[in-house]
């Protein structure tokens, strides 16, 4: 099973976590391997992982703790191979796990020093300075377990609203359905036949077949410009934001450009859009 993530919204989301408490949560492909969303490390993590053998270690210890899930729901804590506290919990598609949802790397607030003890004994491999590791260990942060009960929930309740928003989704899909998806995520973008047909990994002339079959036999640019002008009608309805803004949030920043596309889409332009819909809204409100 191929697995489509939306990285971007995925990014997006995570770093916002992070903004909002200081802990990072990342994702794992099913099968426990690091979707490389994030680069950073925490500086004990980085002296690991800089280390061939700890990169190795800490690949591993990812498709285990993915392998040895057991709970009945929401997230499993676990130490990692050096003895840090993290979570996991899988994204389901009907019962197949799409990815997992993990969180650390943290400490619990039992003592410190019995902590530092544990991870002392497991790093009898690692070729570096043990002192330096030990002033890196002690800059992760420590958390009460209601703290991480609460953590856990929100990120539980997230977990579904990554589903609604399909950031994640099997790729059993036909090619056309990965088309509409890709336009219904990324309309906003700069957009082009090269740049979609590399990022679905589908040529460029099935790109332009498939365009004509979505688009009811119009080219993949109408079909963009149909998304973008689909979401600029939405905003004209919803919100007083300046045309000019408009244009700017479904992808298009020149704002006689926007207009020509819009009045080539509706045949009205946007001022005139606006105007009838709030007249309509007027009249049955």
């Amino acid at each position: 099973m191929n697995i489509f993530f939306d990285e971007k919204q995925l990014v997006q989301l995570m770093t916002n976590l992070r903004i909002l408490t200081g802990m990072r949560a990342n994702i794992l492909d099913p099968s426990g391997q690091d979707i490389h969303l994030f680069t950073d490390h925490p500086p004990f993590c980085r002296a690991i992982n800089d280390i061939p053998e700890g990169h190795e270690r800490c690949v591993a210890c990812d498709m285990q703790k993915v392998k040895n899930y057991t709970a009945e729901k929401g997230f499993q804590f676990y130490r990692c191979h050096v003895g840090v506290c993290e979570a996991v919990m899988p994204l389901y598609d009907k019962n197949n796990p799409l990815a997992y949802l993990i969180f650390g790397c943290f400490l619990d607030d039992s003592p410190i020093e019995e902590q530092w003890a544990n991870t002392h004994r497991l790093l009898d491999w690692y070729p570096g300075s043990i002192d330096d590791l030990h002033y890196d260990f002690l800059q992760f942060r420590r958390y009460s377990w209601q703290e991480l009960r609460a953590y856990a929930e929100t990120l539980e309740a997230l977990s579904a609203y990554i589903q609604l928003k399909d950031m994640i989704l099997s790729t059993e899909q036909t090619d056309l359905q990965k088309l509409d998806l890709y336009l219904k995520q990324h309309y906003m973008e700069k957009l082009s036949l090269a740049s979609i047909s590399e990022a679905l990994h589908i040529g460029r002339t099935k790109l332009c077949t498939l365009a004509k079959e979505l688009s009811g036999g119009h080219t993949l640019s109408y079909l963009i410009a149909q998304r973008r002008i689909a979401a600029a009608k939405s905003l004209l309805m919803q919100s007083s934001l300046p045309i000019s803004e408009i244009g700017e949030a479904v992808g298009i920043s020149d704002y006689n450009y926007f207009s020509k596309i819009f009045r080539n889409v509706t045949g009205i332009t946007p001022s005139s859009f606006r105007k009838q819909s709030r007249m309509v809204l007027e009249t049955h409100g």
